[in-house]
């Protein structure tokens, strides 16, 4: 299915679109100074805004590697996706055609080449709509691979730029098991940085948000695909 398939099946979303930091929710985090914001986006955000109760409570790793433990904002998800465990595997570490089915990312490069691995980097941008404390913007997020394990699991990390927006650091561990009924994918990831720190509860609610649109849109593209 091409990317443009994918976009005329799925829609394109009319709402702010929260895709997490290497996932893209950084662009959600410009609205944190909103009370307008945070009460229309109520009945999607707040019940996001506490880690989901995943089946198995051991932290996420990948390479014996978890997320920042001691970062005040991070958040972890899950969903069942019914479809081949290489399908999966590949449409999320195909980075470079993230734009085919993640709505929000407008550009996207490698900085290297050959298949994704550890010390792979990867930059992309992603609009950021003004509110009352920040100017619109486009956001640039540099992601450097720090550990991979082939159709297990995935690590990275890095910073978000934009005018008048920074998120100094965030981690994001992926895990990737097969199990009855297709594959079960397992994110967590985690903030730092004074701005998002600043309010902590609704910076873990768009945090929390954007990682449930992703698995949704990764879910919807690998089940249609397969």
């Amino acid at each position: 299915m091409s990317g443009k398939e994918i976009r005329n099946r799925f829609g394109k979303r009319t709402a702010l679109v929260l895709i997490p930091l290497t996932a893209l929710a950084l662009t959600a985090l410009t609205a944190c100074g909103s009370d307008d914001a945070r009460a229309e986006g109520a009945s999607e955000s707040t019940a996001s805004a506490a880690p989901a109760a995943p089946a198995d409570p051991a932290a996420l790793t990948c390479g014996g590697q978890g997320i920042d433990a001691s970062a005040p904002i991070h958040y972890r998800a899950e969903t069942l996706i019914n479809a081949p465990l290489s399908t999966v595997w590949d449409l999320h570490t195909d980075v470079e055609r993230w734009s085919q089915w993640q709505q929000a990312v407008t550009t996207i490069e490698r900085l290297d080449q050959g298949p994704l691995r550890e010390g792979s980097q990867f930059r992309w941008t992603t609009p950021a709509p003004a509110t009352p404390i920040t100017p619109a913007t486009t956001l640039s997020i540099t992601s450097s691979v720090q550990q991979l394990e082939q159709n297990k699991c995935i690590r990275w990390s890095g910073p978000a730029i934009g005018e008048g927006v920074h998120i100094d650091s965030g981690t994001h561990v992926w895990n990737f098991t097969e199990v009855d009924g297709g594959v079960l994918v397992r994110t967590e990831e985690n903030w730092r940085g004074a701005q998002p720190e600043a309010d902590v509860p609704t910076s873990t609610g768009l945090l929390g948000a954007g990682l449930e649109i992703w698995l949704a849109d990764l879910k919807a593209t690998a089940e249609a695909h397969h």
